[in-house]
């Protein structure tokens, strides 16, 4: 029986076509081309009213021992003097005395696929291929025309097949032997947890059928071997064809990644790769894509499929270290290297932005087609924040007056000068006000931006080794990022100016993703949202994308309820205006929760001047606790520092820290080396003006401005940190909650099941007693 490969016209012409060096992000390679949607549009306008747009087209040819299906949409098919031309838009930044008629064959191929296609679906003898260049920044266009038999055609169309029989051969031996081993595979543990079982169940039916599921599971669920297995089983049994593992930290993929070697030691034979951020692999210090900067990226496409095709024939995992190893013994780019190994492997385990943001989203999967793809989301919370700002772009004025210093003269000079008098009007139409809104962009203010870009892209292109590209680059791709986003600009943004003494700032601010990502996930056929914060489960369906259809499941904890003491705080106001005259009394009740047992404990605070102030007057009243204190923009190697002190077990320490900051969340210390956390405040977002936009906005939406803004995001940041004492079955802390907030029913509901035996105490002296009390009486054994 003949085996079925399915891929679309770009990626195979891509695949076998592409030559020579990886080109600088300014550049218009194939692969660098910009999306260009608005600009197809207007161009297809021209082509008159018979013509036909957007045609997708597919065929399915049996050619050896495969059956090849490969698919695409045409940009353009009309009729000319009695010739059918099929015309393909390309949209590049490239100065446009670059771009001959063989200025990428790779274009030439695509097109000739396409008219291919449709000769053979309307019995056509001949064709013309057209390609139709524009140029982003000087809105130029440019065509070529050719014409062909179809017999032409075919030949050419065959050979690329034949040239891909190789690739087909190990897809068909590969798959093969990966099904067998996910058919065979069981469950990597002895047993499963508590819960584990039923979350895997609900995982795999939401990959079976083709679902967005928004799974809750508490920590210590064991939450990235129960959604990776049972997804896995599902491919085994054909019911996804590759599995992307998306995350918001280093630590995450990093689970991932053992989670898949736990699984092949079991038997499961799988190819995995981590992709990892184009500046942390980057082999060069200044990471400058071009041929003569870096010999990485020189000839790379010339060198790539072979070194591709011996990786994936001795190797199984690509782990960042592991392609280091592969890119330099090749002397390929390891970045581009981890990309185009994707192609190839089972599962991805990336970065959001890799599905998600609009510029550096993975479109050797995204652009050309939908896949039979699962996704699955680890620590789903974040993404509200993270793709609310991979959708917001900003401007600083001071950036062009800055770069103009540089040039006295020229095409850049009054570029910039142009940009600098739009920002001035702007600010000038602020009046007294410390800020405007707009519903729109000015095309005041978009003109001389898109001006500005064309200015830069040719001043680049023929400046390759100018001492000043360091400082146009950064400018160039502001100004790129900014329009971007204006062509997504709707009314789920806004506009924003705001006047400083010296300064600016224009802003594109996305108030609502949802939309946004729900194309992202539209990518795929199944996702999977999981984290153990995901309540109330109707606000992160609504934010993160969800739709109607989207399924909820929220998991018990999976440990005794009576390891956990918790115990809440309620007769203290942590309001923004009563937090002052109330830190002697903080101070007060954390120096009774830390006397309760000697201990590592964590307590967290509603930002670090709060910290900074509570820290000073405890150390005055109780000094014999030891203290470290987080610090802003602590590097790596500090953070783990600072986590190391509460795995040395011959001192008791507590930590002092910042809600919602990076210890709050996403770090594991479990069995003594953390026993306890005070959790001061609510954790609300600090009210400022682009909070107040997200508040006012979802009030327009829903009449839950407060909700959406504040109060779910600050209760989420609570539960994350609330749940940095319970690690194992075997674990026992406390938790203490410190705000009258927390009474609330507004709070309250948003606390989990397993929150039910929470107790409300007020005096110090009943918060120690309540400890001393749970801590002398003897642990139960969680196995009965």
């Amino acid at each position: 029986m003949a085996f079925s490969v399915k891929l679309s016209v770009r990626e195979l012409v891509e695949f076998l076509l592409q030559s020579g060096s990886i080109t600088p992000g300014e550049g218009g390679g194939a692969d660098r081309a910009l999306e260009g949607a608005r600009i197809h549009r207007r161009l297809q306008k021209a082509y008159g009213e018979n013509a036909k747009t957007e045609v997708f087209l597919s065929l399915t040819t049996e050619l050896g021992d495969f059956v090849y299906t490969v698919e695409g949409r045409a940009d353009g098919i009309l009729e000319r003097d009695g010739m059918i031309v099929l015309d393909e838009i390309k949209t590049t930044v490239q100065p446009f005395d670059r771009v001959t008629e063989d200025f990428c064959p790779v274009h030439w191929a695509q097109a000739m696929c396409y008219a291919y296609f449709y000769g053979l679906q309307q019995d056509l003898s001949e064709m013309q291929v057209q390609l139709t260049y524009y140029q982003a920044d000087t809105h130029e266009i440019k065509r070529f025309l050719r014409e062909y038999t179809l017999a032409e055609l075919e030949f050419f169309y065959l050979d690329l097949l034949r040239q891909y029989e190789r690739w087909a051969m190990f897809l068909r031996d590969w798959s093969m032997q990966r099904d067998r081993s996910l058919r065979a595979l069981a469950f990597p543990f002895s047993a499963y947890r508590a819960g584990q079982r039923a979350f895997a169940g609900v995982v795999y039916r939401a990959v079976c059928e083709g679902t967005r599921l928004f799974c809750q599971a508490p920590t210590g669920t064991g939450k990235t071997i129960s959604t990776l297995f049972p997804a896995l089983k599902a491919m085994g049994e054909g019911k996804t064809e590759r599995i992307f593992y998306l995350t918001a930290k280093t630590i995450s993929r990093q689970s991932a990644a053992e989670a898949l070697s736990k699984m092949r030691e079991g038997g499961m034979h799988l190819k995995s790769v981590t992709l990892t951020a184009k500046e942390k692999i980057c082999f060069q210090e200044d990471c400058i894509c071009t041929p003569e900067e870096c010999p990485y990226a020189n000839g790379y496409y010339d060198r790539i499929n072979s070194v591709l095709y011996s990786l994936l024939q001795k190797e199984d995992s690509f782990t960042r270290e592991e392609l280091e190893h592969a890119a330099k013994e090749a002397m390929v780019c390891p970045f581009e290297l981890s990309l185009d190994l994707s192609l190839w492997c089972d599962v991805i385990v990336c970065d959001y932005n890799y599905l998600f943001d609009p510029v550096v989203y993975l479109r050797r999967f995204f652009s050309e087609r939908s896949g039979a793809y699962t996704f699955l989301v680890d620590e789903a919370h974040n993404l509200v924040a993270r793709s609310r700002e991979m959708y917001t772009a900003r401007l600083q004025k001071s950036m062009f007056l800055a770069l103009r210093k540089q040039f006295p003269k020229g095409e850049l000079f009054r570029a910039l000068g142009k940009v600098n008098t739009a920002f001035l009007a702007l600010k000038k139409a602020c009046g007294e006000q410390p800020y405007a809104e707009y519903e729109e962009i000015p095309e005041t203010l978009l003109q001389p931006l898109e001006k500005l870009a064309a200015a830069c892209s040719a001043w680049l292109e023929k400046n390759r080794e100018h001492v000043l590209r360091a400082e146009v680059l950064p400018v160039f791709f502001a100004v790129r990022f900014f329009l971007k986003i204006s062509d997504l600009f709707d009314a789920r943004f806004v506009m924003t100016v705001v006047p400083q003494p010296k300064d600016m700032q224009v802003s594109l601010l996305c108030l609502d993703p949802s939309a946004l990502n729900d194309q992202a996930l539209a990518r795929g056929r199944a996702a999977v949202l999981f984290s153990a914060t995901l309540a109330p489960p109707g606000y992160y369906r609504s934010v993160l994308g969800g739709g109607e259809t989207a399924k909820s499941y929220a998991l018990p904890s999976p440990f005794p309820q009576e390891n956990l003491l918790l115990l809440c705080a309620d007769g203290i106001s942590l309001r923004y205006a009563d937090r002052e005259r109330n830190i002697e009394p903080v101070c007060d009740l954390l120096h009774a929760f830390l006397s309760g047992k000697q201990g590592n404990y964590l307590v967290y605070f509603p930002s670090y001047q709060y910290m900074n102030a509570v820290h000073a007057v405890f150390c005055q009243r109780y000094p014999e606790h030891r203290l470290i204190l987080q610090s802003g923009g602590m590097e790596e190697a500090d953070r783990e520092a600072f986590l190391r002190q509460f795995r040395n077990q011959e001192q008791a320490v507590t930590g002092f820290c910042v809600l919602g900051g990076v210890f709050a969340e996403g770090i594991d210390l479990p069995g003594e080396a953390l026993i306890g956390t005070a959790i001061i405040g609510t954790g609300l977002p600090k009210v400022e003006r682009e909070q107040e936009l997200l508040r006012a906005y979802y009030d327009g939406v829903n009449g839950a401005g407060f909700d959406f803004a504040y109060r779910f995001p600050g209760m989420n940041k609570v539960l994350q940190a609330a749940g940095r004492v319970i690690r194992s079955q075997t674990d026992r802390g406390a938790v203490l909650l410190i705000d009258s907030r927390f009474s609330q029913a507004a709070y309250r509901r948003l606390f989990p099941p397993h929150w039910s035996h929470l107790r409300f105490l007020r005096r110090p002296e009943e918060i120690e007693e309540a400890l001393r009390s749970f801590w002398e009486t003897p642990q139960k054994d969680a196995n009965k």
